[in-house]
């Protein structure tokens, strides 16, 4: 029974791998896309008391990020940055809005420090990115 779950780690990481890019690319596509929606963010992101530019980093990061988890490309590379970025969101934004959003941004941390970890999964463009 180990050895067969054990084989099946890649189609594991593939599940966090999906989930984790369709859910960054959703949020960054909302901060990115929409006419207006960025300059909004960059608002969002001064009335923290952070700079503007961190708020295009963390968007486009989100977006960008989310599309190469989805294609299984440069993914520890993707997974670090959106970690770094879920981890400032936490710290900023995640204790303020109670347990509720606080625990969604905490899972996506982890998941992103496991594909960190442990690499793209199975049916990734690159392998051992």
């Amino acid at each position: 029974m180990i050895k067969t779950l054990n084989q099946l780690q890649p189609w594991g990481a593939l599940v966090l791998r999906v989930a984790l890019g369709v859910s960054m690319l959703v949020h960054g596509y909302e901060k990115v896309v929409p006419h207006g929606a960025l300059h909004g963010f960059e608002s969002y992101i001064r009335a923290l008391g952070m700079p503007a530019w961190l708020g295009i980093v963390s968007a486009y990061t989100e977006f960008i990020g989310g599309i190469l988890l989805l294609l299984g490309l440069l993914t520890r590379l993707a997974s670090l940055f959106i970690a770094i970025n879920m981890l400032v969101a936490l710290i900023a934004v995640g204790i303020h809005q109670g347990f509720g959003i606080y625990n969604y941004i905490f899972a996506l941390f982890a998941i992103a420090v496991m594909l960190f970890f442990y690499g793209p999964g199975a049916l990734a463009v690159n392998r051992n990115s």
